[in-house]
């Protein structure tokens, strides 16, 4: 292989031509390149091909990946083009995105590192400004959200609202059921928050949406019943339980209350601690909750009821849909002539909501799938040491769900240099060496040199054999040092997908 050809495969210049590599003033590494024939006279921002203006300013460089510990730099000419739409724009180059000075290895990178770290780290090991880091996710993701339609397909969403920063900033994120991932946030949490989204996803594909996840704000239901009324609202769960525990400690606060304004300080001493016996689910009590829970049992008996009214209702999601909707029914009418004040309000609402509830035991969706995606925003956020834009927790959101964002480099197991990997080939050619029983897939052909080999292991990957040592050096040894040298030959770099 030609030298040109290594620096273009060491930068990733897949459709530009190499013209010479130098080492600057400074110790970088630049190589000067240009557009193959293929890729002259295209605009910057659509990429059509357009006559020629003027050359611009000279030659300009982009920053690329570092050669280990070298910064290395594409150098080439910047000329302009009059695009009929776009008018007078720098000419397209292929390693690069527009007004960008970077190249697009270096840019997928940094967005991938700034999605699992914070931007300081990204800025001190991608040797950039901490605002360049900024601009980078901007581009990539502007980039990527113009090549994927998130919303295309929606038929189960889920909706929730996430607070990104003190003062009652919130934001509201749609997810997709189906494929766990993120597919719109915008800062806001109120009726206008959500016409937006359904603005955004259009009459057609609201008709195709067929189950809303979220919880009984009013302005989640609302522009849902309007502009998707086919779909269902499935009411999450979680938020109908909590209804029964905030129920069960408000009666828990009132008789604590009572007992010590009529002076029984025992009593008041007894529930005291009682919060979280009553709280916890009956199979993770401790031998202490359980005898917390066995006095209040004896001795009040009508916080003992509103426990047992909170306990069944959360039966109800782990009974088959027909006789959990028969049970439902059923303790809505024993809170109504339950004598406690906070459960009579609660068989109210459940009521009122039991449309959706019903619908979310009969589809089984919550919103723990959106729950989730709160739980990765709030790390980011925690990681950023908080965001002043609403919009970079979305961006990075988006990425961590698997969105559109560039994923990591991958190597292949058979390209990782780990002792296993080693031990295996040593095996190997042992055995074959040996002349005893071979293992499947290791054939080599005698005074060859190394063949690809389908490992059994790891599937259908390419592997290398190291050729054959020569005749009467076949002891352990020596085999160790050509193992060696192979790996060190034969080891890839791995290629931006």
């Amino acid at each position: 292989m030609r030298g040109i050809r290594v620096w273009a495969r060491l930068l990733g210049l897949g459709r530009a031509v190499v013209e010479d590599v130098w080492i600057g003033e400074a110790g970088e590494v630049v190589v000067a390149a240009r557009p193959n024939w293929r890729q002259r006279d295209r605009c910057g921002v659509c990429r059509r091909r357009s006559p020629g203006f003027d050359l611009g300013e000279g030659r300009r460089r982009w920053r690329a990946l570092d050669l280990g510990t070298t910064p290395a730099f594409i150098e080439a000419d910047a000329p302009r083009v009059t695009c009929p739409r776009h008018g007078i724009v720098v000419c397209a180059v292929p390693w690069a995105r527009h007004r960008s000075r970077l190249t697009r290895a270096f840019e997928d990178q940094t967005a991938w590192l700034a999605v699992h770290c914070s931007k300081t780290a990204v800025a001190q090991l991608m040797r950039v400004a901490w605002r360049s880091v900024g601009g980078i996710l901007e581009r990539v993701a502007d980039e990527a959200q113009r090549e994927v339609d998130l919303l295309a397909g929606l038929k189960r969403i889920g909706i929730d609202e996430i607070s990104h920063r003190r003062g009652q900033r919130y934001l509201t994120v749609v997810v997709d059921h189906d494929s766990g991932r993120l597919v719109w946030a915008a800062a806001g949490r109120d009726r206008r928050t959500v016409d937006a989204f359904l603005e955004a996803l259009g009459p057609e594909r609201c008709m195709q949406i067929e189950l809303v996840s979220a919880d009984m704000a009013a302005w989640v239901a609302g522009p849902i019943a309007e502009r998707c009324p086919q779909a269902e609202l499935c009411l999450d769960p979680f938020h109908v339980v909590m209804l029964a525990t905030d129920a069960l400690d408000e009666i828990r606060r009132e008789v604590w209350n009572e007992a010590r304004r009529t002076g029984q300080t025992a009593l008041a001493r007894a529930l005291k601690g009682a919060r979280f016996a009553l709280w916890k689910n009956p199979e993770n009590l401790t031998q202490r909750q359980q005898a917390k829970l066995s006095d209040i049992q004896r001795t009040n008996a009508r916080l003992y009821r509103a426990y047992l009214l909170k306990e069944q209702l959360r039966q109800i999601y782990r009974l088959p849909a027909e006789q959990a909707i028969e049970l439902l029914d059923r303790w809505i009418e024993w809170a109504r002539r339950c004598r406690l004040k906070p459960f009579v309000k609660l068989a109210r609402t459940l009521t009122d909501q039991r449309t959706g509830i019903t619908a979310a035991i009969r589809h089984g969706l919550s919103n723990a799938r959106v729950e989730a995606i709160n739980t990765q925003i709030r790390l980011l956020t925690r990681r950023a040491f908080g965001f002043h834009n609403p919009r970079r927790p979305d961006r990075l959101g988006h990425a961590l769900t698997r969105g559109p964002l560039p994923t990591a480099p991958a190597l292949t197991p058979d390209q990782l240099t780990t002792h296993g990997n080693v031990r295996r080939l040593l095996i190997t050619r042992h055995h074959t060496l040996g002349g005893k029983h071979r293992r499947q897939g290791s054939a080599v052909a005698p005074g060859r040199g190394a063949v690809p080999l389908i490992s059994p292991r790891f599937g259908d990957q390419p592997r290398v054999v190291p050729p054959e040592p020569e005749p009467g050096t076949a002891d352990t040894p020596h085999l160790i040092t050509k193992c060696r040298e192979w790996i060190g030959r034969t080891i890839r770099v791995p290629a931006y997908e």
